[in-house]
């Protein structure tokens, strides 16, 4: 088993940025964690390709949580490869198949309200984002502590980002995958966003939880990995 960042380079706002989904290999078969905004399914499938990899042999997709950076893809690639296991935990699962409004909406369309009027323009539009992510059903939903990927990954809660945002831990591999639990900033692992936590002491917990673990290889999906 190994886990491969995949470097996805994209422009926004006119900067070149990068986000950093982990593709899982084990046994030949692949699981993608997370999937970048809408239209990144070219990009992520590129990145697979060029390592080496074809896409019949990607089984799973997992993800840590219901953020338009991170399920942005996920219909797509359901649409295009039909047969995908799509993993997410029970609480984000009821945002990403639209059977709840999403906490990310509502803390949008309440922020829109307080925004100064230079922000108004970005603030409306990052809504619309939102509310243009189409919803897909999760085949697996799982819960803190539960061993999947053939027992190789421990499922961690780790709250704050969103209420129901999961990382995973491959002890074997003493590996983690952070999702937005922590991103890597000049060699250290820090909380995503603190301005968009919807619970920052939760978000404080879980980057120590999350250190806590002692990894010797942390995948951030902003920042790329930290190697200890």
């Amino acid at each position: 088993m190994k886990i491969l960042e995949l470097p996805i380079e994209f422009e926004f706002n006119g900067q070149k940025n990068y986000i950093y989904p982990s593709l899982i290999i084990l046994n030949n078969e692949l699981t993608l964690v997370d999937t970048g905004y809408t239209k990144f399914l070219s990009l992520i499938e590129n990145e697979i390709i060029k390592n080496g990899y074809e896409m019949k042999s990607l089984k799973n997709i997992i993800i840590t949580h219901y953020d338009d950076d991170h399920i942005g893809s996920l219909y797509n690639f359901k649409e295009k490869y039909p047969w995908i296991n799509i993993i997410a935990s029970e609480k984000e699962s009821k945002y990403i198949s639209g059977e709840m409004k999403s906490e990310r909406l509502v803390q949008a369309e309440t922020m829109l309200d307080k925004m100064p009027n230079e922000e108004i323009e970005f603030g409306k539009w990052f809504v619309q984002q939102l509310k243009n992510l189409k919803h897909v059903s999760i085949d697996e939903k799982v819960h803190d502590g539960d061993m999947i990927l053939d027992n190789k990954c421990r499922v961690i809660a780790t709250p704050g980002h969103t209420s129901g945002h999961i990382s995973l831990y491959f002890p074997s591999l003493k590996s983690v995958i952070t999702g937005d639990a922590a991103v890597h900033e000049k060699q250290e692992l820090v909380i995503a966003n603190p301005h968009f936590c919807l619970n920052i002491e939760q978000a404080e917990q879980s980057l120590r939880k999350v250190k806590n673990i002692q990894a010797e290889t942390y995948y951030c999906y902003h920042g790329g990995k930290l190697t200890s």
